[in-house]
């Protein structure tokens, strides 16, 4: 059975008719990638359903529910919003995917295989 990582890429590859291009896909993908930022920004500056502290964070391997600076939890609309734009922006990943010929089911497979082994010394 095709794992959804699979279905997804085919799905993909199957759909991507007015940006073929490798170039298309390079700039979609960017421009994706900062809508989802923006998404996020709107979160914080628009709704205001949550909040960020920018402030000089130190490094710990201890974890809190603070470390990701995120204070509060999305409502709905933001929620929705980010996740849609992060489902564009793995659209456009899967597609860079296949334009190079690489399966994106492999990528996230090394992935975490990479997380799993360097645990919290994955230093990203």
């Amino acid at each position: 059975m095709r794992s959804n990582a699979q279905r997804f890429q085919e799905k993909v590859a199957g759909l991507l008719y007015r940006n073929k291009s490798i170039l298309d896909i390079m700039t979609k993908y960017q421009v994706t990638n900062a809508r989802v930022n923006r998404s996020v920004i709107k979160a914080v500056t628009g709704c205001g359903c949550v909040s960020i502290d920018g402030r000089k964070s130190i490094p710990s391997f201890e974890f809190s529910e603070h470390d990701s600076q995120v204070y509060g939890s999305l409502c709905e609309d933001c929620r929705r919003n980010i996740e849609s734009e992060i489902g564009e922006n793995l659209f456009y990943a899967a597609s860079l995917c296949s334009a190079l010929g690489i399966n994106f089911e492999c990528v996230l497979e090394r992935e975490i295989s990479r997380v799993e082994s360097l645990g919290r010394y994955n230093l990203r």
